[in-house]
C-alpha cells in the first residue's frame, strides 16, 4: 500500500538525525552553503489504448542528494542508499569543490508553519481495479460519442513525493506533493484524413474530484471536439498578423518565450534577453507576470522550494516593467537578492536550479468578446503543442494545436498546421489588448530545463498581441 505516514525519511532510514546533521556539517564546513536533500516517492501509471489495457507500472524510489556550495561552483553527489557510510562517501566527492575556499555558511532559509498538502497519498483510491474499469468506460463512452472516432487513449498517473532538506546547522524542513493527471486523446477520421484532439487535467490532490462522472466525460467530450474542429480545419495562412491568443493554456507560450528569461541563472550569467533590464520597461503597460508557487492544488505549487525557501508568489513585470527574477540561493546570493522559493529539482539525483512554479499573467480589462471584434485580418490560436524558445535572444516558434482565422472580428475557419514565430520580449510589447478572463491551466504542465523536469502551472487572460509573424500551410 501506498505510504501514507508522518514519520520522517531519516526515522525510517534507521539514520539518527544528529548523526546526519553531524556528517552534512563535516562536508559543507568552509562552503558558502548546501543541503543534504532526502527523497522518498512512490508513482502509478496506467495507459489504456486501442481498446486495452497497453501498460500499467509502479515504482517506489528513495534516496539522498548532497550538495556543497562555493562561489559559482556547486559539488554535488547522490545515492539511493540512506546512511551514514553513504552520506559520508558523498562528502568525499562534493569537498572536492572547495579546494582553497573559505566560505561563510548561509543562514537557513526563514522557516513557515504553511504546508499546502497532507500525508495522504493519491495512489490508494481509487484502487487498481477501478482504475482500470474507470479507463476502459472512457474508451467505450468517447466511441459511443460519434462513429468518426478511430481511436482512443486515456492515462491515469499519480505520485506521492516525501522531500526533507537538512542543513549543517541543523535544520530540517520536510514536504509532501501528491500529483495526479487524468489525460485523453480521440482520433477521428472521414476517409483517407485523420485528426487528433486531446485534454488532460490534473494537480496535487487525490484523484476523487478527477475521476468523477462529469470531469471524466468533460474531458472526453473535450478531445473530441478538438479532433472534429481539426477534422475540418483548412490549410493555415503564412504572414504577419495580428494574434488573439485564448485564456488559460496558451500561457505556454508566455512561460517559455518570457518565464524562462526571467530565472535568475539566466541573468546572472547575462545569457537572457531580460538581463540587465531591471526596472526598465519590457512590456506593454498593462502587462503583470507573476510566478506563483503559493495556490492550493495546482500542479506546479509547493509548500517550500527544494532548498528549503518557502514558496512564495514574486511579481516578475509589473505594468510592463521589469520587477522581478525568479532565484535560487545560489544565484540570489551571487546576484545581491533574495531567494524567491524557486530552487527545484527533479529528484534526488539533480541540483536545484531556478524553475518556475505557476506562471501567469494577470487579468486586465477588456471583454474577451470586444478584444475578437478588434481584429479585422488575423489569428485566434486556442490551444499549443510543442515549440522552440532561444533563451539568449528570445525568438520562439510554436506549433497551435487549435486556431481559426478572424475575419471582421468574427472568429472564421478552423486552421490547420499555423506556427506562432516571434520574439518573447518584442511580443510582449506588441500587447495591445487584455482580457477580464485570466485562467489557469487544467493542470498538464510539465517544464524542462538542463535535462530535469518538473510539473509547471501556466496562465493567462485572453490577449490580442500586433503583427506576429505566422507559418502556414496555404499554397
Amino acid at each position: 500500500m501506498p505510504r501514507t505516514n508522518s514519520h520522517s525519511i531519516l526515522e525510517r532510514s534507521g539514520l539518527d538525525r544528529e548523526t546526519a546533521r553531524r556528517a552534512v556539517a563535516d562536508a559543507l564546513a568552509g562552503s558558502d552553503d548546501g543541503e543534504l536533500y532526502l527523497e522518498y516517492s512512490q508513482s502509478e501509471g496506467l495507459v489504456f489504448d486501442n481498446g486495452r489495457l497497453k501498460s500499467a507500472s509502479f515504482d517506489t524510489t528513495q534516496g539522498f542528494g548532497l550538495r556543497a556550495v562555493a562561489g559559482e561552483a556547486a559539488g554535488y553527489a547522490h545515492s539511493g542508499e540512506i546512511s551514514e557510510d553513504a552520506i559520508r562517501r558523498a562528502a568525499d566527492a562534493v569537498q572536492a569543490v572547495k579546494s582553497g575556499h573559505t566560505g561563510t555558511y548561509a543562514d537557513a532559509p526563514q522557516g513557515t508553519n504553511v504546508s499546502l498538502y497532507t500525508d495522504e497519498s493519491p495512489l490508494g483510491a481509487p484502487a487498481f481495479s477501478e482504475k482500470v474499469k474507470l479507463l476502459e468506460e472512457i474508451d467505450a463512452y468517447a466511441r459511443g460519442k460519434d462513429e468518426r472516432v478511430r481511436q482512443v487513449s486515456a492515462s491515469l498517473g499519480g505520485s506521492y513525493q516525501e522531500v526533507e532538506i537538512l542543513r549543517a546547522d541543523g535544520t530540517l524542513v520536510r514536504d509532501v506533493r501528491p500529483l495526479v493527471r487524468v489525460s485523453v486523446s480521440v482520433v477521428v477520421g472521414e476517409g483517407d484524413r485523420q485528426e487528433a484532439g486531446s485534454h488532460g487535467m490534473g494537480g496535487r490532490e487525490l484523484f476523487h474530484r478527477f475521476v468523477t462522472e462529469d470531469m471524466w466525460q468533460g474531458a472526453v467530450d473535450e478531445a473530441l471536439r478538438q479532433a472534429l474542429v481539426n477534422l475540418s480545419a483548412v490549410p493555415a495562412p503564412a504572414g504577419t498578423f495580428d494574434v488573439v491568443l485564448g485564456p488559460g493554456w496558451p500561457g505556454i507560450l508566455l512561460h517559455e518565450a518570457v518565464g524562462h528569461g526571467l530565472e535568475g541563472d539566466f541573468n546572472r550569467k547575462k545569457e537572457s534577453a531580460f538581463a540587465g533590464l531591471m526596472g526598465q520597461r519590457v512590456a506593454s503597460p498593462g502587462v503583470t507576470v507573476v510566478d506563483d508557487g503559493t495556490i492550493p492544488n495546482r500542479r506546479g505549487s509547493i509548500s517550500v522550494d527544494d532548498e528549503g525557501t518557502p514558496s512564495r508568489s514574486t511579481t516578475l513585470i509589473e505594468d510592463g516593467i521589469l520587477v522581478g527574477y525568479m532565484q535560487d540561493r545560489q544565484n540570489a546570493r551571487l546576484m545581491g537578492m533574495k531567494p524567491t522559493g524557486n530552487g527545484r529539482r527533479q529528484s534526488y539525483a539533480h541540483v536545484p536550479m531556478p524553475r518556475m512554479t505557476n506562471t501567469y499573467m494577470l487579468a486586465g480589462k477588456d471583454d474577451p468578446k470586444e478584444i475578437l471584434a478588434s481584429v479585422k485580418d488575423g489569428i485566434y490560436a486556442v490551444a499549443f503543442g510543442g515549440g522552440q524558445v532561444d533563451i539568449t535572444s528570445g525568438k520562439f516558434v510554436f506549433s497551435c494545436t487549435e486556431a481559426y482565422k478572424i475575419e471582421n472580428g468574427k472568429i472564421g475557419p478552423a486552421i490547420k498546421g499555423a506556427m506562432l514565430i516571434g520574439n518573447g520580449p518584442d511580443a510582449l510589447t506588441r500587447v495591445r489588448m487584455i482580457g477580464n478572463d485570466m485562467q489557469l491551466d487544467p493542470g498538464i504542465g510539465t517544464c524542462g530545463k538542463n535535462g530535469q523536469g518538473v510539473p509547471v502551472g501556466v496562465g493567462q487572460p485572453t490577449l490580442r498581441i500586433d503583427q506576429i509573424t505566422v507559418g502556414g500551410t496555404a499554397t
